[in-house]
């Protein structure tokens, strides 16, 4: 079976004849496969392929109903995201730059930085942006499924556009062709979740490579380093580590810089941004609530988002008074 929506001729006029030019029309112009529609409607392919020729002979009815709520709920998300002003892309805050600091120290040096600290601090958001400055950057992103070593050696290979197949240290060897010489950086993003061997498995493409490595996560990414079992199980990866960045809680001055990016000069405003960015959440907290605290005031007519505005759209988000 074809997976090209285009091959679909145009439907007769009519409620039914409509719906089916208009999923054809959203399909192809968001470039969707047949696959990809199915998984967005929940209507199997097959019939959803059928019905699409005008061609199925089963529950036309239930299917339509499918697709119509698809197209609803597209409607309604573009509705939302058109009164939703657009967020700063990256704020260069204090942290941010300490950040940076540790991402450009690790691949330069050819060595290991290790950023963690609390949720919504800007360490995702801050590896991004680096990313998009300097070449021969790759950021994985660890998982709960992707704990051991076989899966997050994949993710690795994945990110790199490599082949997956093969054993385990196959693949950690054509890893290893792959990055060296290139004075790259290799960024485990969410690494708390990294197994003992997983992180020696890393640690193992860093020192045979010869690149740069980052690893970020929570609190716990470096308990793991200095604690219990250290010296058995984390000695040859925790001596290193050359550069360590902590980000307990947004700074004052983080919170700041986002609430100028705003453009929000009010004092209580400011006042009350400072009191949401020092609760657990921080900046990302913060930034959700401006942007919907912004399309309160364009709803409103007024300009930028006054004191109410950001205090209704914290409630609304579901923040403690």
């Amino acid at each position: 079976m074809s997976d090209n929506i285009s091959q679909f001729p145009t439907q007769p006029e009519g409620t039914e004849g409509d719906l089916r030019a208009e999923a054809q029309r959203v399909s192809e112009a968001e470039g969707l496969s047949l696959t990809e529609l199915s998984q967005l409607t929940g209507v199997h392919k097959t019939r959803l392929s059928q019905w699409l020729k005008g061609k199925y002979a089963g529950n036309n009815a239930s299917i339509e109903a499918d697709v119509r709520r698809w197209l609803e709920s597209r409607r309604a998300s573009q509705e939302l995201e058109g009164q939703l002003p657009a967020a700063p892309t990256w704020v260069e805050t204090l942290s941010a730059r300490s950040v940076l600091s540790a991402l450009s120290f690790a691949q330069m040096a050819e060595a290991v930085s290790v950023i963690y600290g609390g949720a919504g601090t800007g360490k995702t958001t801050t590896v991004r942006q680096y990313q998009e400055q300097a070449p021969n950057v790759w950021v994985v992103t660890a998982t709960p499924a992707s704990a051991s070593t076989g899966p997050i050696l994949k993710r690795i290979a994945q990110t790199l556009g490599m082949r997956t197949s093969g054993t385990v240290d196959q693949l950690e060897a054509n890893i290893i062709d792959r990055v060296r010489d290139t004075r790259g950086l290799l960024v485990i993003d969410e690494a708390q979740h990294l197994t003992h061997r997983a992180l020696d498995a890393v640690r193992s493409i860093h020192d045979a490579a010869d690149i740069g490595l980052a690893l970020v996560g929570n609190e716990i990414v470096y308990s793991q380093l200095t604690g219990g079992s250290r010296s058995v199980g984390f000695a040859q990866l925790f001596s290193r580590v050359a550069k360590r960045v902590r980000l307990a809680k947004a700074k004052d001055a983080d919170v700041l810089a986002l609430v100028d990016a705003w453009g929000i000069q009010d004092k209580d405003s400011r006042q009350l941004c400072l009191s949401i960015g020092r609760r657990p959440g921080a900046l990302r907290g913060l930034s959700q609530t401006l942007r919907l605290a912004s399309m309160f005031a364009t709803t409103a007519g007024a300009g930028r988002p006054g004191v109410e505005h950001i205090r209704d759209a914290w409630a609304d988000l579901g923040g403690e008074a």
